[in-house]
């Protein structure tokens, strides 16, 4: 039975895996950790361990583990894409010495490590259509930078150290549970919302602008699964590509007039999250993840539309 550290437990993806993991795991098994609580999460605070812990403090991070016995730290916190660009020195504080901080502790406490990276390793130079599993990666972002930093980081301390490091690069992700944190795909949540309380969106991602997309069980899914992946058939580890569907403003728009016939979008765009998604994929290959530990999401984007305006309506009340 893994003794599991959910870092950033209480963020977009977190404060969804963090409950997924106690499930499986038993709410004893799984503790949850973030600098500060948040209004929004008694259940997952209350419903086992949880812990005050900042990632760029190595002494308290290491204090948690001996005291837990934790055997697998899942490394969720970070500052995203939008905000890191306003906060670039927040993010490599957070981002790069969070994870010097983890895979250390793990070197000396004998801990697994799966941390995420993402499509945000890629940038203008990269090839944006299909884009392989290994190619060029020049990113234009600080969270860019930080991510393809983390993946050669992991890749050193698997080698030099036998670390069993494992991770993948998350396209945008879409939930309706919890609203994201300042990343540059949020919209692609944001337009539900509006979709149901208003009948319309104002999107700041122009027209065209294909990106990569996962509905979250698919996410959370593809976690667990490398997790328990058997590690002798893990070539690349730390930076799998990972996909569900690619779609444009438009095509979302499409998706959710077959439920709200009346829905309207319009733009005005922001230039710098603009930028930021020129500079990624249209769509990535994810033929590695698929080969190695067996990677089949289970959502195109009309049934993730068909569950996302179903289960959000219920959340909303309408």
């Amino acid at each position: 039975m893994k003794k599991i550290l959910v870092t950033g437990a209480l963020g977009q993806i977190g404060s969804e895996l963090t409950m997924g993991l106690r499930e499986q795991y038993g709410n004893a098994n799984v503790i949850a950790s973030s600098r500060r609580t948040k209004e929004g999460h008694e259940e997952l605070m209350e419903s086992g361990i949880f812990e005050i812990v900042d990632v760029a403090d190595g002494e308290k991070l290491s204090e948690v583990v001996k005291k837990h016995r934790i055997d697998t730290i899942v490394h969720l916190a970070a500052i995203l894409s939008a905000v890191g660009e306003e906060r670039p020195n927040q993010a490599w504080n957070v981002n790069m010495n969070g994870l010097y901080n983890v895979l250390e502790i793990a070197r000396e406490e004998d801990c697994a490590v799966f941390t995420p990276s993402s499509i945000a390793v890629f940038g203008d130079s990269t090839p944006p259509d299909n884009t392989p599993q290994d190619t060029i990666q020049r990113p234009n972002t600080m969270y860019g930078v930080t991510k393809v930093a983390g993946e050669l980081l992991c890749d050193y301390y698997y080698h030099r150290f036998g670390v069993d490091t494992r991770g993948v690069r998350f396209p945008g992700l879409i939930s309706y549970k919890t609203l994201p944190g300042g990343g540059t795909t949020d919209y692609a949540v944001h337009i539900y919302y509006d979709a149901l309380k208003h009948k319309r969106y104002t999107s700041f991602i122009g027209k065209g602008t294909k990106m990569d997309m996962m509905y979250m069980p698919d996410a959370l899914d593809a976690i667990v699964q490398l997790l328990d992946a058997d590690p002798s058939r893990l070539i690349h580890r730390n930076a799998f590509n990972v996909t569900a569907m690619s779609f444009d403003p438009e095509e979302i728009a499409a998706s959710i007039r077959k439920k709200i016939p009346e829905f309207e979008l319009d733009y005005d765009v922001d230039p710098v999250r603009q930028a930021i998604a020129n500079s990624w994929p249209n769509s990535m290959d994810d033929t590695a993840a698929r080969e190695e530990w067996d990677w089949n999401p289970k959502y195109d984007l009309d049934a993730m539309t068909e569950d996302m305006l179903a289960k959000l309506g219920e959340k909303l009340g309408l």
